[in-house]
């Protein structure tokens, strides 16, 4: 969705999806930042129902856990990254939304709860805590239907909660609270309200849900970027303290010339 080299194809005509794919991989810990999304064309993609390849990295889904082989350089400076995530789902969920009235584009949340193991040789992190797993698909590009959102995921003593809030080019908003029941099923929650966060360095909004009177903190923001924010986030939710996984997106910001010419330096393509 961010790919300046598909929006350049697109400008002169259908373009073939399979030629613009990227695995991104971003590691936070004691050892630093790292970060790598390199674009590779249909020659280095081979897939199937249950395996995904591009370049060196594959995901494989063996019908219990989704392991992701990763053999990576970071951008901008080509260190390597090479590791194993291992995703086992706790609970699926079957539902799929559409994010639009004319059902264009479709969120589905997985595995709103899983189990996350990671291994990385290169750089040295080992470890295993919460997961999470969901899928977009999109008939049309994204900038072409929404402005913004603001998106965040937490566990809470009821259970994991979704907050996903948008704003569409048509003038109109979708918001979407939801729970996860122990059958995994996800059901509609009371929408707490909205409350600000501090604008990130790059100067973008961003806001998230939470119980009214409370005051969210940002813990940590992870990705700073002009048009994309990520974010670890403290507030408190049905009465109790909860850390949120947290995104915004600014899709006019994503279509500024200058912005559009910058983004090969974090997400360089080979052909």
């Amino acid at each position: 969705m961010f790919s300046p080299y598909y929006a350049r194809a697109l400008r002169t005509g259908p373009a073939d999806p399979e030629n613009h794919c990227a695995i991104n991989v971003a590691l936070y810990g004691r050892g630093g930042h790292h970060w790598a999304m390199t674009e590779r064309t249909a020659a280095d993609l081979r897939r199937d129902e249950h395996h995904f390849q591009l370049g060196r990295s594959s995901l494989a889904w063996d019908g219990t856990s989704l392991t992701i082989h990763i053999e990576e350089r970071s951008a901008p400076h080509r260190l390597r990254m090479a590791g194993t995530i291992r995703l086992t789902p706790k609970l699926l969920a079957g539902q799929a939304f559409d994010l639009d009235a004319a059902g264009l584009h479709t969120w589905r949340p997985i595995a709103v709860q899983a189990r996350a193991e990671v291994d990385f040789e290169q750089p040295g992190q080992r470890w295993s805590g919460d997961g999470y797993m969901d899928s977009n698909h999109g008939a049309r590009p994204l900038k072409d239907d929404f402005i913004a959102w603001d998106w965040a995921r937490g566990t809470t003593p009821s259970g994991p909660v979704i907050h996903y809030d948008l704003s569409r080019r048509d003038g109109t908003e979708l918001h979407l609270s939801l729970g996860v029941g122990a059958d995994g099923m996800l059901a509609p929650l009371a929408a707490p309200p909205i409350a600000s966060l501090p604008r990130t360095p790059w100067r973008m909004r961003r806001a998230t849900r939470c119980d009214a009177g409370a005051r969210p903190r940002v813990l940590a923001t992870l990705e700073d970027t002009p048009f994309y924010a990520r974010s670890l986030v403290t507030t408190r939710l049905a009465g109790a303290p909860v850390t949120l996984m947290h995104e915004s997106v600014n899709l006019d910001r994503l279509q500024v010339p200058w912005i559009e010419w910058l983004m090969p330096f974090r997400m360089p393509r080979r052909v």
